[in-house]
């Protein structure tokens, strides 16, 4: 991981997240050290990605806090974590390796974390051709290829398996375990189990 990575802890204390007039969760608190994985679990609409976007800094929460430790929240956002949503946000008339590189830049990947990242995800042949001709299981490993072109302590994802094959699962709890072992942390919305061991967290209801 990269110096910048610093963050070894996750922590949401009485978080209220309402969308419209609708109260989504009240009073919602987790915690996550690293090396592990917790899964958000509920019915649909229940908030599970509310709770990722507010951990993320992109919605704000109407009451509670999340913290990072020792690292201020605006740092820790900035270079230490990485947020996978259910819509992968590619852009559909680039190609696949102008959205891996746009992607790349951003997050600040070193070159030898993007090659790593290329062979991991098999993408080397889905570089030449339009995001907009991918199947929904490519364009899930282009999007998930972020993880490793720019590695980061916080993974926040949300329905990570939900497009994926039965061997791209596998390799994702791989790289998943991967992850965990070197003190990294997942934290994942899901209505499937994941395929590693995870604590669950109920959202809403």
């Amino acid at each position: 991981m990269s110096e910048t990575c610093l963050i070894n802890a996750l922590n949401v204390e009485g978080l209220t997240v309402s969308r419209g007039a609708r109260r989504l969760f009240e009073g919602l608190s987790l915690s996550i050290s690293a090396g592990e994985a917790v899964m958000l679990s509920g019915a649909n609409g229940a908030g599970k990605t509310s709770l990722l976007r507010a951990i993320a800094g992109l919605l704000r929460p109407e009451a509670g806090t999340v913290s990072f430790g020792e690292i201020e929240p605006e740092a820790a956002r900035a270079g230490a974590l990485h947020l996978i949503g259910h819509h992968d946000g590619l852009k559909s008339q680039r190609t696949a390796a102008d959205e891996f590189e746009f992607w790349s830049d951003w997050l600040g990947g070193a070159p030898a974390d993007r090659a790593r990242a290329i062979e991991a995800f098999q993408l080397e042949p889905l570089m030449r051709l339009d995001v907009r001709v991918l199947s929904a299981g490519q364009r899930r490993r282009l999007a998930l290829s972020r993880l490793r072109a720019a590695p980061r302590p916080l993974w926040l994802l949300d329905e990570p398996m939900a497009p994926l094959d039965t061997f791209w699962r596998a390799a994702l709890g791989q790289m998943m375990l991967a992850h965990l072992r070197t003190g990294g942390m997942i934290l994942a919305a899901a209505h499937d189990p994941l395929p590693i061991p995870a604590r669950i967290v109920e959202v809403g209801g």
